[in-house]
């Protein structure tokens, strides 16, 4: 089955204007869903929707409305909503251009893979992939999707281009509020290098593959557990401590010499989540 386009439209430079279809990039995980039970009959709680003092009401009489004094609503049809005038619902304007170091990691929120609608289209997209590619640039501009206007940057990615969602100014907390704690003493030299040195044997080409969900491996394990014994007795296991101890560490000094000495080759293959490029 061919991938839904998530966005369907054109990106415009100046004068040029290139037909595009964007899909999302990622999909969900070996995620664990619950549903929540009434424990007596064993059954599956169901939600209504209710209006108090009036009860269950149908869902064709439920309308949008935005809270603009306390208990007073202005009311919008779905119809109205979407007949709202935004350019960028159908066209991606590329209103700016900077280094991609510019961005802080911190706005980034999702990717997706943009590629042309058709073959006329992509000479243009291909000449717009290498000139942002030959001028290390990230492009940034403007899209309307689902009932949002979205902040995104646009970069080579292989054959076609990456596009992330960026999240806006409002959206970011300052961090330095987090961190006014912290003393401003810089650390001693030698525990310094052995850090250094700690992270240098530890360092490897990233690879998303080498990790897999450990908790949803975990969880997986007691549900088939559960499931065999056929009791309504709670499995609790102790994972203990965390590997280290847990506990403040006393000798800093002595716990970076022994880690240093412990690792004297990159760490073998590690589990997290394992998944697959695209």
């Amino acid at each position: 089955m061919a991938a839904r386009a998530y966005w369907q439209g054109q990106i415009r430079l100046a004068l040029v204007s290139i037909p595009v279809e964007i899909y999302t990039a990622t999909k969900s995980g070996a995620k664990i869903s619950f549903n929540q039970i009434h424990e007596p009959s064993g059954k599956r709680i169901a939600y209504e929707k209710v209006v108090p003092g009036l009860g269950p009401v149908d869902r064709d009489e439920i309308i949008k409305g935005y809270e603009i004094s306390k208990g007073e609503y202005v009311l919008l049809e779905d119809e109205e909503i979407e007949a709202v005038k935004l350019e960028s619902k159908k066209t991606l304007e590329l209103v700016q251009f900077v280094d991609s170091d510019e961005i802080d990691p911190l706005y980034y929120e999702k990717p997706y893979y943009v590629a042309p609608k058709d073959e006329l289209a992509e000479e243009a997209f291909v000449v717009l992939r290498e000139a942002l590619r030959k001028a290390r640039k990230v492009a940034l501009g403007q899209l309307a999707v689902r009932g949002t206007e979205k902040l995104v940057a646009i970069k080579p990615c292989g054959k076609g281009l990456l596009l992330e969602t960026l999240r806006y100014a409002d959206e970011v907390r300052k961090g330095q509020s987090f961190f006014t704690e912290i003393d401003d003493a810089k650390p001693k030299k030698e525990l310094l290098d052995l850090a250094t040195a700690l992270i240098e044997q530890k360092s490897a080409p990233f690879d998303a593959s080498e990790f897999e969900d450990r908790y949803v491996d975990a969880l997986r394990r007691l549900i088939d557990k559960k499931a065999k014994s056929r009791s309504k007795k709670a499995i609790i296991e102790d994972a203990g401590e965390p590997a280290g101890g847990g506990g403040n560490v006393i000798d800093l000094m002595a716990a970076l010499k022994k880690s240093v000495g412990g690792e004297a080759k990159p760490a073998a293959k590690t589990t997290s989540r394992r998944t697959k490029s695209a």
